[in-house]
C-alpha cells in the first residue's frame, strides 16, 4: 500500500486541455516542489458541487500561482487523478487525490485557496464536458 504525500498549498494554477475532459493542475506548496497532475472533468464537477463558497468578504487572495508551460503539458509522466476524498477541517480543506503513477497526494488548502480553486473550476466548467449531466 502506498502512503500519501502531504503538501500545504501556497497557491495554484490550472489549464484546460483542448478536448474538454481534463484540467492540468499545478500546486505550489510550502517547503516542497510543485505538484503537477491532471484532473478529469468528472472530479472537477464533483468538486464544484461540494466546495463551499466563500462567506467572508475580507478573505485575501493567495499569492500568484505557479506558471503552467507547454513543457508541463508535454511532460510524459504526468499523473492522473482517479478519485478525490475531501475532509473539512477548521479553516481549511484536505483533499486526497488517488493518482495512477505516483503515491496518493493530500493537499491541504486554506480558505483562500479553496475559494481560488472554486473560482478556477467555475471558469473552466464551461470548457469541460460533464458526462453526468
Amino acid at each position: 500500500m502506498k502512503s500519501a504525500v502531504i503538501r500545504q498549498v501556497k497557491s495554484m494554477a490550472m489549464s484546460c486541455d483542448r478536448v474538454g475532459n481534463l484540467l492540468l493542475a499545478k500546486f505550489s506548496a510550502h517547503g516542497a516542489n510543485d505538484a503537477l497532475f491532471v484532473i478529469p472533468a468528472s472530479i472537477v464537477f464533483f468538486l464544484l458541487k461540494n466546495l463551499p463558497p466563500n462567506q467572508d468578504p475580507t478573505l485575501q487572495p493567495p499569492p500568484p500561482g505557479p506558471q503552467i508551460t507547454q513543457w508541463d503539458w508535454d511532460h510524459p509522466n504526468i499523473p492522473r487523478a482517479f478519485t478525490v476524498n475531501c475532509k473539512v477541517l477548521p479553516g481549511r480543506i484536505s483533499m486526497t487525490f488517488n493518482l495512477d503513477v505516483k503515491p496518493d497526494l493530500t493537499l491541504v488548502l486554506d480558505r483562500s485557496n479553496v475559494e481560488l480553486m472554486r473560482q478556477i473550476l467555475i471558469a473552466y466548467s464551461k470548457d469541460l464536458i460533464d458526462l453526468d449531466a
